[in-house]
């Protein structure tokens, strides 16, 4: 009987010498083209700023770019900032069953490598798919219970998927591919407790240098334990104790967990979604925030358990806080990355409107619903009810609404009509003999003031 690994790189090294099916193949253009924005829309960021200094204090070969970004560094500093970029402001793609955030490490990897191994777009395409795919299999076959013991999926599986994505670009073997991912199986990190702080997005980015890592090392005849997956004190059992390895190796071509992807309207926790739709269109209704007297937000229990911060005390935190969601969309009747922005999370205006909303979790409400009143001086109450939040599976954002969020990421940075060139590009990675026109259109032609 073959091993876990043995069967999951069987078929997906398979699967790797095939065409994605057409609706794969327009999801991973979907996923591709909207991390390409949350990449390049953060690049900015003194977290990205860090990453490179230390690279640059390390004295580190200036060989591979960083979307967004003027400097070149190793490969293993460029994983580590695309990644860290990509997933920092939340704004990147989620699957719902497993709250994984699969794209921001996967696309880390194809930019850390893309130089050296040269793959066609069709090539790139597929190793991002199955990298996608791969981490999310892993991440359904151990779930809810892993993450509710407090560990950062996005982490723990992207690791998989990364040695994936990195096998596929180098050329590997199916032996390898096996060997890759056992390997990356002792190179996984994050705690849900880094929520809220510059160290979450440091997971994906993580999981892009050590999946990279985990192929080199497979290739040069590194050997993990054949049973990583399965053996009782392994992978699996150890991250969660309700393993369903069918969820992982079953159906590989039949079934396609990336179809399941998600792509958010707002830059904060998904969860928060439905609460903020709601407070926008409560906003519709209220002339004048200050008459409000009381919110109340009946909502899933997770919004509580993952976004309960009441009064965040900055950007980061308040990605993690559903009442500053609602806040801001009451306060200013929309919500993007101006309202996450730090001087805005602690204005009076907001401040004051948090201190009047509680969240009343209710576990007969769905996980893209929620209700909403408010209390207006004088006793009046105005409510709302969002059967299913934008961006969900049931209200996905559309390919023209996809585009418009990259094009507000990346143009102020890149130049007008760079979103169009993207969508562009990607929409013809299939005919794409390399990489080289799609990073000519993500890499600065000037430098770029990040200070």
């Amino acid at each position: 009987m073959s091993s876990i690994a043995a069967a999951f790189a069987q078929g997906l090294y398979a699967l790797a010498r095939r065409p994605l099916p057409a609706p794969v193949a327009q999801e991973a253009r979907r996923s591709f083209i909207n991390v390409v924005g949350t990449s390049v829309g953060a690049s900015a960021h003194p977290g990205v700023d860090a990453i490179l200094a230390t690279a640059h204090d390390l004295g580190v070969a200036e060989i591979v770019p960083v979307p967004g970004r003027r400097e070149r560094v190793d490969v293993h500093f460029s994983a580590l900032a695309t990644g860290f970029a990509g997933h920092l402001d939340d704004f990147d793609d989620t699957h719902l069953a497993t709250v994984i955030h699969p794209a921001a490490s996967v696309l880390a990897v194809l930019t850390a490598l893309a130089p050296e191994t040269r793959p066609t777009g069709r090539a790139a395409l597929t190793a991002f798919a199955l990298g996608c795919e791969a981490q999310l299999r892993a991440g359904v076959s151990i779930s809810p219970e892993h993450y509710d013991r407090g560990w950062h999926i996005t982490g723990t599986c992207g690791v998989i998927g990364c040695a994936v994505t990195a096998s596929l670009l180098l050329g590997s073997s199916e032996e390898e591919l096996a060997q890759a991912m056992s390997i990356a199986a002792s190179m996984f990190v994050g705690q849900r407790e880094a929520f809220g702080t510059m160290t979450k997005p440091f997971h994906p980015g993580k999981a892009a240098a050590n999946g990279i890592a985990a192929a080199r090392l497979a290739r040069q005849g590194q050997r993990a334990a054949p049973d990583v997956f399965e053996a009782q004190g392994g992978y699996s059992h150890s991250l969660s104790t309700k393993v369903d390895f069918e969820l992982m190796t079953g159906e590989l071509g039949g079934r396609w967990e990336l179809l399941f992807n998600t792509y958010k309207p707002y830059p904060c926790g998904i969860v928060a979604h439905p609460a903020i739709d709601a407070g926008l269109v409560l906003a519709s209704k209220i002339d004048d925030a200050g008459a409000i007297e009381a919110i109340t937000v009946r909502c899933h229990p997770l919004v509580p358990e993952l976004m309960g911060n009441p009064q965040p005390k900055d950007g980061l935190q308040a990605r993690f806080s559903a009442i500053h969601g609602v806040a801001a969309a009451l306060c200013d009747r929309q919500v993007g990355l101006a309202q996450y922005e730090d001087a805005r999370v602690v204005r009076a205006d907001v401040r004051a409107l948090r201190a009047l909303t509680k969240l009343a979790p209710d576990p007969s409400v769905n996980r893209d619903e929620v209700f909403i009143e408010a209390r207006l001086t004088g006793g009046a109450v105005v409510g709302a009810h969002v059967e299913h939040a934008r961006g969900s599976l049931a209200r996905p954002l559309t390919d023209d609404e996809l585009i418009e969020k990259v094009r507000l990421l990346v143009d102020p940075l890149l130049g007008n009509g760079t979103a169009l060139r993207l969508a562009a590009a990607v929409a013809g990675l299939d005919a794409a003999a390399n990489l080289d026109a799609l990073f000519d259109i993500f890499l600065p032609t000037t430098e770029l003031d990040h200070a």
